[in-house]
């Protein structure tokens, strides 16, 4: 193992959990998912400077959140595969993934356990979570620690599924009224 990726693993997880000890609203927020049959992209690479040559046709999935407060967070992600992790703030696009993109991170244990930790703003981000090669896909889990709270942010389509809801129980009452 390389001796400088363990001291930056050290330091990603003694920050999770020092920070929760630092103060008392303190958040973790843990996410699980699975890449397989994702929606697949060209990733970059882990410094963002292109678009990799390996990883051409990648299988993701995103975890949009919100952070409450602006503050030292840290990423911690561990997969049965070979996985790879990028944050964005705002928004990702997987058409053209290097814009909004913050930082990414491969390999801090072996191929299964990637992290790193940084200030962030307040706001909304999102979580990109694949493999390094093609064939790279699996099942996942992402624990993020920091002095805010961590809030799932639903995609549209979850709002749109709500609205409609909404819509037919309120039919549904509409006819029952009119009877």
């Amino acid at each position: 193992m390389n001796i400088t990726k363990f001291f930056r693993a050290a330091l990603v997880i003694g920050a999770l959990f020092a920070g929760l000890t630092q103060s008392a609203q303190a958040d973790i927020y843990t996410h699980t998912g699975d890449t397989t049959g994702g929606p697949t992209y060209n990733r970059p690479l882990e410094g963002l400077s292109d678009l990799s040559a390996i990883g051409t046709d990648v299988a993701y999935r995103t975890f949009n959140f919100n952070l409450s407060a602006m503050g030292e967070y840290t990423f911690l992600l561990t997969s049965d595969y070979d996985g790879f992790m990028f944050i964005y703030q705002d928004s990702f696009d997987a058409a053209d993934p290097l814009t909004n993109a913050l930082g990414g991170s491969d390999d801090l244990f072996g191929g299964t356990t990637s992290g790193f930790y940084g200030d962030l703003d307040a706001g909304n981000y999102v979580l990109v979570f694949t493999g390094y090669a093609n064939n790279d896909a699996g099942k996942f889990s992402v624990t993020i620690g920091g002095p805010g709270v961590i809030t799932a942010v639903p995609e549209p389509a979850t709002y749109m599924m709500l609205a409609l809801g909404l819509a037919a129980v309120g039919y549904a009452q509409r006819r029952k009224m009119q009877r």
